[in-house]
């Protein structure tokens, strides 16, 4: 029987994972305090409780050495924390000034970076820290669905790139699936299937981005895992992992969670 072996969710979009023994799944497939909060461009019309491309954002497809940062969120305490080799760059609560310290600590790493998105972009800048910390409102996807990837998959991948410690993190999915086989999961397109308590609908195959070729520790752009799922795997596009909502239903996803297919 498949399993859940791990889940993640990403309080920042584009940053440092939290690992976590059980996930809340919201109405619509959205998990509880996933992509709560983001760092904008100055120059994005998209008001700042509102959705927005990626591409209006600091995060790891244009700027890859975001891997190097630790960021923590404390969820009770609205706090986010911004660290970078055991220093802390910031830690500040959610409030206007904290968020203003926030963006510009992070404003002063990205721009020491090379080929960042903000030299030569003055209109980018100051970044603003949007989010209320609390709704996952910046998902790639404007539906904000779950996504899930099963091991298998990621072993198959791991043989093509040559790289067997390739992380599972680069692909920045909820749910990890243990017991299925090579792709699997994307044959699922259109099925509903059971997680533990949530029972969801598979809706999407996810086509990959940049954000894939930075390695999550050191930032460096490191594989070709685009090019490789097209060449290796025959796809049409990078394609890894899938979206899930769940048409109005919630409940909890742990590790351990039984994974089957309802119809």
């Amino acid at each position: 029987m498949p399993r859940v072996v791990a889940l993640y969710r990403y309080p920042v979009k584009g940053f440092t994972p939290e690992e976590c023994r059980a996930l809340t799944i919201l109405d619509e497939g959205r998990v509880a305090g996933d992509r709560v909060l983001a760092f904008r461009f100055a120059d994005s019309a998209v008001p700042d409780a509102a959705w927005g491309r990626k591409h209006d954002c600091v995060v790891l497809m244009n700027t890859p050495g975001l891997a190097r940062l630790d960021i923590r969120f404390d969820h009770r305490a609205q706090r986010l924390r911004i660290g970078l080799d055991g220093n802390v760059l910031a830690d500040e609560a959610l409030d206007a000034g904290g968020r203003q310290r926030l963006a510009t600590a992070l404003e002063r790493f990205v721009l020491g970076l090379s080929g960042n998105p903000l030299s030569g972009h003055a209109q980018r800048l100051p970044l603003r820290l949007v989010g209320d910390g609390v709704t996952p409102r910046f998902q790639d996807n404007v539906d904000g669905h779950a996504t899930l990837h099963g091991r298998g998959s990621l072993a198959a991948l791991c043989a093509a790139a040559g790289d067997p410690g390739m992380s599972e993190v680069r692909f920045r999915s909820n749910i990890a699936v243990g017991g299925l086989g090579a792709w699997e999961e994307l044959d699922w397109m259109g099925r509903k299937l059971r997680v533990g308590e949530v029972e969801f609908e598979v809706v999407k195959r996810k086509v990959r981005c940049l954000a894939t070729h930075a390695n999550p520790v050191t930032g460096e752009r490191d594989l070709p895992v685009m090019t490789t799922l097209m060449r290796a795997f025959a796809q049409q596009e990078p394609t890894f992992a899938v979206g899930l909502t769940t048409r109005g239903a919630a409940g909890v996803v742990r590790i351990g969670d039984d994974v089957s297919l309802l119809n």
